[in-house]
């Protein structure tokens, strides 16, 4: 890899954040963590002033965007910084949601994983930089707060939540008769019949336990994240670099490393030849198809937003930003058995698919230790814990966690220094099972 090429791809790392699938623990342990009460956007005065004074100044360009703690203002306001597609919610009046508040939610206490001193949950949304938080109960938002910039009409950026959503769309086209997912990858998509996606089904796809050559470790400067980004990244590419311009050019150099079916791996790239998969058979650009099928449909309030590449193509894998009233309103759509605002706006028989979970002893080789007994199924979560709970799950602290004992759902923006979610588990995971058993003893 040449020097200018190297170059290039450190001023997109902020791009690679936007992955979902990076740890920044190297690069935190040479930053001074400020908590949450220290590090608030507002107070720091990020991007306030016309123009702004120099040390508050953040570009896309270079990655000041993305550094924690300027990362708490940024999350809030992605598209001023980098191209984007809307998502539109139509033209008609939002679907109005029921409050009912209960105060009690912030002393509901619970011991974080690891620990053995209990918390409360008011105490546990600053030790995550809760950067928003609704809790619905019955179809009622019963708790809903807001932090630092993140405004109730703002949007954020959802990360890896956008897998959950893409997944969703596939479980949707494939219920439809549009996508059969035992399929290989190349029916649909004859670009990638050489690629390690080649001989892989739909279905591994959309589970990720397609075997790829695909190292997402940023750490060291040959993994193949770097050229993925580099692909992706919409700034100008340098005069030498002769590399993939754009995610369809990408995506058919993906080699192949052992045989599909047998582990889960989580690869940011299934998510984007999803994307494809579901643009190739609808005809249609990725934002296009979700607020066909489900923004217009929902009554949502507030249109969407995709970060893309050079040439428009949504990021699939992590580039979807929305309001957080609109996340709760999804959540409880996946929670209705797809029924919103009236109608059938998801086959039930998708959500279905979803629940029942993925393969348990495929995900367990993945090693991840906080979520022992957990499968991953369309592209979510699937915890198999005795309430049925699963989720989304976006880098920094991004969740829908859906209860279905408990009738339940919770949306969260965060914007928590640490990328990886073992930081924000301990603390998140405990919370919503408490939540949850307390919202049980409501009517």
């Amino acid at each position: 890899m040449g020097q200018r090429y190297t170059r290039f791809c450190s001023c997109v790392l902020a791009f690679l954040l936007i992955l979902g699938s990076l740890n920044l623990d190297a690069q935190e342990k040479k930053t001074e963590i400020l908590s949450a009460a220290e590090s608030d956007p507002i107070k720091m005065g990020w991007m306030k002033g016309s123009p702004p004074p120099a040390d508050r100044t953040l570009y896309f360009e270079d990655g000041s965007f993305f550094q924690f703690p300027a990362l708490r203002w940024s999350t809030s306001h992605m598209r001023q910084f980098m191209p984007t597609t809307n998502v539109s919610r139509g033209l008609g009046n939002a679907n109005p949601m029921a409050i009912n508040l209960i105060k009690e939610i912030d002393q509901v206490k619970f011991i974080p994983l690891g620990e053995k001193k209990p918390i409360t949950w008011e105490e546990s949304l600053k030790k995550v930089y809760a950067d928003g938080i609704i809790v619905m109960h019955h179809g009622k938002i019963v708790y809903e707060k807001y932090f630092g910039a993140l405004k109730q009409d703002g949007q954020h950026a959802a990360m890896s939540v956008t897998k959950s959503i893409t997944g969703t769309l596939g479980i949707m086209l494939a219920r439809e008769g549009l996508i059969d997912t035992s399929k290989l990858v190349s029916h649909y998509i004859p670009e990638l019949k050489n690629s390690a996606f080649g001989d892989a089904t739909v279905r591994q796809v959309m589970d990720m336990t397609t075997a790829l050559k695909f190292s997402e470790d940023y750490a060291d400067p040959n993994a193949e994240i770097w050229q993925f980004s580099a692909a992706g990244n919409p700034l100008p590419k340098p005069k030498d670099y002769n590399g993939p311009k754009t995610y369809y050019e990408y995506l058919p150099t993906v080699k192949k490393n052992g045989v599909h079916g047998e582990a889960f791996g989580y690869k940011t790239v299934n998510s984007d030849v999803l994307g494809w998969i579901i643009t190739r058979v609808t005809k249609q650009p990725l934002a296009e198809v979700l607020s066909e099928k489900i923004w217009r449909k929902m009554g949502m309030e507030q249109d969407a937003y995709y970060s893309v590449d050079a040439i428009g193509t949504a990021f699939a894998g992590g580039g979807f930003n929305m309001g957080l009233r609109d996340m709760a309103r999804f959540g409880q759509l996946i929670l209705n058995h797809g029924i919103g605002n009236g109608k059938q706006i998801i086959p039930k028989s998708a959500i279905d698919d979803i629940q029942k979970g993925g393969n348990k002893s495929a995900f367990e080789k993945a090693n991840y230790s906080l979520l022992k007994g957990w499968s991953y199924r369309d592209m979510w979560w699937i915890s198999h814990n005795e309430h049925g709970a699963f989720c989304a799950r976006g880098v920094h602290g991004q969740v829908i966690y859906i209860d279905p004992k408990a009738d339940m759902v919770i949306v969260r923006f965060a914007s928590n220094p640490i990328a990886s979610n073992s930081a924000n588990d301990p603390y998140s995971l405990p919370a919503y099972h408490a939540i949850a058993k307390f919202l049980l003893t409501k009517k």
